[in-house]
């Protein structure tokens, strides 16, 4: 089992950044691609940013295309997304989880999940 804690969340103002941190403990050698998702009130939960296990491939929703960046440190077990150019309808708890696959974007694919941090832009 993987245990996941989202950090890094809060209030900013349209236009600012947050960078938000996920670090995996446990049985982190069975983890490979690792990703972001969110869900706003109302919502579907829908993929913001997924990484390989290597880094070296990443997606991003078009929604977040640009100002959002993904990046992983193997050695400490984290994954990290940046958050430029924050707006309204980024609004939503975040979650990170990890999966077995290598690489995925897929909501069912990924096996662990986070409790999710808040993030909140006020326009």
């Amino acid at each position: 089992q993987v245990q996941l804690v989202e950090s890094g969340g809060g209030l900013v103002q349209a236009g600012g950044s947050l960078r938000l941190s996920c670090a995996a403990s446990g049985r982190t050698s069975s983890t490979y691609a690792m990703g972001w998702f969110r869900q706003a009130p109302g919502k579907e939960r829908e993929v913001v940013a997924a990484i390989s296990w290597s880094g070296g491939s990443t997606r991003y929703a078009d929604s977040v295309k640009g100002r959002f960046t993904i990046w992983r440190d193997n050695a400490k077990n984290t994954v990290y997304l940046q958050m430029n150019s924050l707006k309204a309808e980024d609004t939503a708890v975040y979650y990170c989880a990890v999966s077995k696959f290598m690489m995925t974007i897929f909501s069912s694919n990924f096996d662990s999940w986070g409790q999710g941090t808040q993030v909140t832009v006020s326009s």
